[in-house]
């Protein structure tokens, strides 16, 4: 299709993978299909009585029936993209993200920002609740430096909580991050991570949206938003999730995709990590204790060699402090007491020690103690 059509397809917003199968069979081409689209063609399209009251409408101003949008109005929606480096990338574009390609119901049209390319790294996405704890800031800052160091894409959905972590945590490491949103491009939701948009952006990451440009969040378009993150994936990681989190259908997507699904396990005494233990307990998702099984899960590192490419093996300690505290960590949970204890180092700089090799990603504490990743 050309670019004007594409572009009026993507302003109307009613092409599913479904309608855009019919429209092809009927007319061959999405170009004729929209010379032709009219009241009785949006029925055939199975659209709501309201959205063709709407087309209606619109159509002295759009002139859908005959004309598509009318070429000022058409000049305008192209122009406000331009200005707003938003480029546009369909089904049909050899450009579009073959692991999208893959899913049951992939979306026909992307707005975005940033470096397309990017999705052609392997892909994980990490989801998690809004309100997010200090214990699922841990468990970001811990495993995410991991996942950069072997050259994957975060992918996620700049909420807040978990998604806000992970693109922040991805930026400080100096990976790439794609945020995919429940809204268009137009505005950036919550306007309060709208600085975080455009850092992304500035440092070769991707804003990602299915949406017209003026479409606002509803409780239909996060769903929707989370096929796209689960889709662009190799796998799932679920940070922290309530019983009843959005997360989780992200995580359901996933293995209906045929990806991974994994699951941080938490407190048996929080609530925030309630779904996460649900769909570890039922089977649905692996449970997640190190990003290097997670990288070897989704192929990013073969098995034989993900004991060899550990970080601890990989880290070069940046005082006698940390190499001393590395090389006391093992696979086995111990307690920093019981490091204090062997070591005969200070608690204060066994902490500092362990608070930095955390961070690195090289150390871990788990429910049971510290171990060596």
């Amino acid at each position: 299709m050309d670019q004007k059509t594409a572009i009026t397809w993507f302003a109307l917003g009613i092409l599913t993978k479904r309608r855009y199968d019919f429209l092809l069979s009927r007319f061959g081409d999405l170009d004729r299909a929209l010379r032709a689209l009219d009241g009785t063609v949006l029925g055939e399209l199975g659209c709501k009585p309201e959205t063709i009251e709407r087309m209606t409408n619109l159509g002295c101003r759009l002139q859908v029936a005959k004309d598509a949008f009318a070429t000022c109005n058409l000049q305008q929606y192209a122009t406000r993209m331009e200005k707003q480096g938003i480029c546009l990338v369909t089904w049909e574009d050899v450009t579009y993200p073959a692991m999208l390609r893959e899913i049951g119901d992939p979306p026909m049209f992307l707005s975005y920002r940033g470096d397309l390319s990017i999705l052609e790294r392997p892909c994980l996405g990490i989801v998690g609740t809004r309100a997010m704890s200090a214990y699922g800031k841990r468990v970001v800052e811990a495993c995410i430096p991991s996942f950069v160091a072997y050259g994957v894409t975060t992918v996620s959905g700049l909420a807040l909580g978990v998604d806000s972590a992970v693109a922040r945590q991805t930026l400080a490491a100096g990976g790439k991050t794609v945020a995919v949103l429940g809204h268009g491009l137009g505005s950036i939701y919550p306007p309060t991570n709208t600085d975080l948009a455009r850092q992304i952006v500035d440092r070769g990451g991707l804003l990602l949206s299915e949406f017209p440009l003026d479409s606002i969040p509803t409780k239909y378009t996060f769903p929707s938003r989370n096929r796209i993150i689960a889709g662009l994936s190799r796998g799932v990681l679920v940070v922290e999730a309530g019983a009843k989190s959005g997360a989780l259908i992200t995580a359901d997507l996933a293995i209906d995709y045929g990806r991974e699904a994994f699951a941080v396990p938490g407190s048996i005494f929080s609530e925030g990590s309630a779904g996460c233990h649900e769909i570890i307990v039922r089977g649905e998702a692996k449970l997640a204790t190190s990003p290097m099984d997670i990288l070897q899960d989704i192929g990013v590192i073969a098995g034989a060699s993900a004991k060899d490419a550990s970080m601890a093996d990989r880290y070069i300690a940046q005082n006698p402090d940390e190499e001393r505290v590395i090389t006391m960590l093992s696979g086995s949970p111990q307690s920093s007491s019981k490091i204090v204890e062997t070591s005969g180092m200070e608690p204060g700089t066994v902490s500092a020690a362990l608070t930095a090799l955390e961070l690195a990603g090289v150390a871990g504490n788990t429910m049971e103690g510290w171990i060596r990743k």
